[in-house]
């Protein structure tokens, strides 16, 4: 038998980019490497090696320095948030610059690990083409993510201290949350406010409970029964006004946050879009389905994904998904596909990697939230889970919704068609099905003879 040969069309060595730089960067400073060909020697390459400082000035004169080398690429690894300095004055200026990820530019085992070093071997992987830069959004959805990022960042420290006040109940035996499903509700926050003030009669407190927790009055009345003391009451005073206070700072960014995307420019749309406008307090969509609808309520239609959810997507990825040439890639990108590992005949799933986290976040509640549903997505849930787990199978959903979200953003005309929850069930192979069934029987040891029904 022929062995299975692969050919590929490539050339080792070949130098792509005749005049590049690389800068390995630092807090305070950056090592920069320029490599140029020769003046007078032909196929030989000049390799400078030198430092800047990280402030704005420097960086602007080494900007002039480049173009004025005629550099024609420039590379700067990413290191922290060091790197946000050199990329965009850089751009600023007119450079065409590359962000590449620290992992894809490993240093050689065997070398010496020094910043000289490292910014030479980035500018050799750069002159070659063996990089690859990373998604760096524009200037509107930069601005946009900061504040997205922001409040999520403080809706996760008020979760903290909502937490703390739980821990805080339990200590003075107040078993409140037992009772009442959330109790910064109205009800639940009358009754703390009032043991902070000094009520400590199980039954006055349990008169304050409205809606649907006023049925349960007994339950509450033994649950409010405990040893709520005044270090108690202090201590929850600082907590809640805490909560208080985290809760209108982020009201503050969410009313920002629409005003950020109500003021997205058509530019910042794919080009086939109609110049419209992302305002999420748009009266109601156009009745034409071929009439574009702004990004945040096409998105809005993905069951599970609310405008708050809408808003993080949209700052994590962009609105323009030529980033992305496919789905694939944007799944890729989010980290959302697991790696194929293959070691001679054996081939097995990777992890799926980090990825952004503020992303994977609001994907994984968006899942979670879609499982519930009577939908394709909860269908496809409720399949999965039954042989690859809940984690695993959130996981899926979430690609799936990412897929999704992929489309809507590519095609401005596009719209969600949910496949709905018998799609499955429409497309199952009787004749499989019965055979596994009957093949399950007969293993539990019984005789099985099919009558077909009439």
């Amino acid at each position: 038998m022929r062995p299975h040969v692969e050919e590929f069309d490539a050339e080792d060595n070949e130098e792509i980019v005749e005049r590049v730089a690389a800068i390995d960067v630092a807090k305070a400073s950056g090592k920069v490497c320029t490599r140029v060909p020769h003046a007078s020697i032909p196929k030989r390459r000049v390799t400078r090696v030198w430092g800047v400082p990280a402030t704005t000035n420097a960086i602007l004169t080494l900007a002039d320095e480049l173009i004025a080398a005629g550099v024609e690429r420039v590379v700067v690894e990413s290191t922290s948030d060091y790197w946000r300095a050199f990329v965009y004055l850089f751009e600023s200026a007119g450079l065409t610059t590359w962000l590449v990820n620290a992992h894809d530019v490993k240093q050689v085992p065997g070398r010496p690990k020094t910043d000289r070093v490292d910014a030479v071997w980035l500018a050799k992987l750069n002159e070659r083409g063996m990089l690859r830069p990373s998604f760096i959004p524009p200037g509107e959805i930069r601005r946009l993510r900061d504040y997205t990022r922001l409040r999520s960042d403080l809706t996760e420290e008020r979760s903290r201290h909502k937490q703390r006040v739980e821990k805080l109940l339990e200590d003075a035996l107040i078993k409140l949350s037992t009772v009442a499903t959330d109790i910064f509700g109205v009800s639940g926050r009358a009754m703390m406010d009032a043991l902070i003030d000094g009520e400590r009669d199980a039954v006055t407190l349990a008169k304050l409970a409205k809606g649907r927790l006023r049925p349960k009055h007994p339950e509450l009345v033994q649950a409010l029964n405990g040893r709520f003391d005044d270090h108690h009451a202090e201590l929850a005073r600082v907590l809640l006004d805490q909560v208080d206070s985290l809760t209108a700072k982020i009201d503050v960014l969410t009313s920002r946050i629409d005003d950020l995307i109500a003021k997205i420019p058509a530019a910042a749309l794919p080009t086939t879009a109609t110049p419209i406008t992302d305002n999420p307090q748009d009266p109601a969509s156009p009745s034409d389905p071929a009439t574009p609808l702004p990004a945040i309520a096409r998105l809005d239609e993905i069951p599970g994904v609310g405008l708050r959810a809408a808003q993080t997507i949209i700052a994590e990825i962009g609105l323009d998904m030529r980033q992305f040439p496919t789905a694939n890639h944007l799944v890729s990108w989010a980290k959302l596909s697991p790696r194929t590992i293959q070691s001679g005949p054996k081939s097995r799933g990777g992890k799926t990697g980090k990825g952004n986290r503020y992303l994977k976040a609001v994907l994984g509640e968006v899942a979670v939230a879609a499982a519930k549903t009577d939908t394709f997505l909860g269908a496809r849930y409720r399949r999965l889970v039954r042989r690859s787990g809940k984690q695993k199978a959130l996981v899926a959903v979430a690609r799936s919704i990412l897929v999704v979200v992929w489309h809507l953003l590519n095609d401005p005309t596009t719209r969600f068609t949910d496949l709905g929850s018998s799609y499955y069930d429409e497309r199952l192979n009787t004749d499989r099905k019965t055979r596994q069934l009957v093949q399950q029987l007969r293993a539990l040891g019984h005789d099985v003879a099919l009558t077909p029904a009439a």
